[in-house]
């Protein structure tokens, strides 16, 4: 699904809503015992292997089966290479309970109709990355004008871009975009079929093989440049089966934790790693940063106000034709729990709106 489709994503929510919500019947009874996670991003490897969140930690370690192995639910995850946008479909023809996805798409989802609420941060503040061709004489984001760039729309990386741009006073319009996914914007700036691509950390592969230079990379910059992402659920299964959302959360907020300790930093960036990105790119990202900040599951005021500013630039892009309440739409009565129970509830930083944490 692209963001052209909104007429067939409405559509398509209407009818997915329906048959979540169907009572009994074969459908009802395939969700008690299976629980369907959609992860925005490929697999790799075997077993296959995700990375950049406390969900991809999960997953690896195999503690969300574990948490339902006592009520014989089988977990299932599927991994989706067109990112956010592939995830939106399949949320709304019925094969999903749960995704892990990025801002962007659950809110062009959610302003077509589909019925979700957001229950769990993870993998926030992911850093944006731009690569030039080593002997690029582009020396500035406002070097950009007129140039051919690739933007992977839809995704989470898509936001920050824009917002990236218009600090530097650039529409998309005043730029050539390309809407390459990370196999092609790799490619086709190893080829220098492109000028720039806007996209993550895959770019230092090319960096380190001296094909690319970093251009721009929001590490060190405001965090509105960054990406955010969370693990949602269908409003229909919450309602069917809310001690299963509640048991997938309690085991998510205990793998943010194993996960933000930085006793385990070696060992979750060497885990992230078997994804296919090197070891030591992820060293390097998360450089100077507390995994307390990068895994917090929690919606503090920052990450409420970049979702808000997400769905009001979302809409004055037009990339929805639809506004809603972010703060109706965010959760967070299975996280409260979780973190009470767990004796969470102050572990992870507060961060204000701007970014900065509580108090200073």
């Amino acid at each position: 699904m692209t963001l052209t489709r909104r007429g067939a994503l409405r559509r398509l929510a209407a009818g997915g809503a329906a048959s979540l919500g169907l009572p009994g019947g074969a459908r009802a009874q395939a969700a008690t015992h299976t629980l369907r996670i959609g992860v925005a991003q490929p697999a790799v490897g075997q077993p296959p292997s995700i990375a950049g969140s406390s969900m991809a930690i999960a997953h690896a370690k195999g503690w969300i089966e574990e948490a339902f192995q006592p009520e014989g639910v089988k977990v299932e995850w599927l991994f989706f290479k067109g990112a956010g946008p592939a995830v939106n479909e399949a949320l709304t023809t019925g094969q999903l309970d749960f995704a892990f996805q990025g801002d962007l798409p659950a809110i062009v989802a959610r302003s077509a109709g589909l019925q979700t609420r957001l229950i769990l941060a993870t993998g926030v503040r992911s850093n944006l990355y731009i690569g030039v061709p080593p002997d690029s004489p582009l020396k500035t984001v406002a070097d950009l004008r007129g140039k051919r760039v690739s933007l992977f729309r839809g995704t989470n990386m898509h936001l920050p871009a824009l917002r990236l741009l218009e600090a530097q006073g650039l529409a998309e319009k005043d730029l050539k975009i390309l809407n390459l996914d990370t196999a092609g914007y790799l490619a086709a700036l190893s080829t220098r079929d492109i000028d720039a691509a806007i996209g993550a950390m895959d770019i230092l592969r090319l960096r380190d093989k001296g094909q690319v230079r970093v251009l721009y990379a929001s590490k060190g910059d405001s965090p509105v440049f960054t990406r955010q992402s969370h693990v949602l659920v269908t409003d229909a299964y919450a309602a069917a089966h809310p001690q299963h959302v509640q048991r997938l959360v309690d085991a998510a907020v205990r793998t943010a934790r194993w996960s933000s300790d930085e006793a385990h930093r070696e060992e979750v960036l060497r885990l992230w790693a078997r994804a296919g990105t090197p070891y030591e790119h992820w060293r390097e990202d998360y450089a100077g940063e507390p995994l307390r900040v990068r895994l917090n599951p929690n919606f503090d005021p920052f990450l409420v106000a970049r979702y808000k500013d997400a769905e009001a630039q979302t809409y004055r892009f037009k990339l929805s034709r639809k506004r809603f309440d972010v703060e109706g739409w965010i959760d967070t009565r299975y996280l409260q729990t979780a973190l009470r129970q767990q004796g969470l509830q102050n572990y992870w930083p507060v961060y204000q709106a701007d970014g900065k944490a509580l108090g200073a």
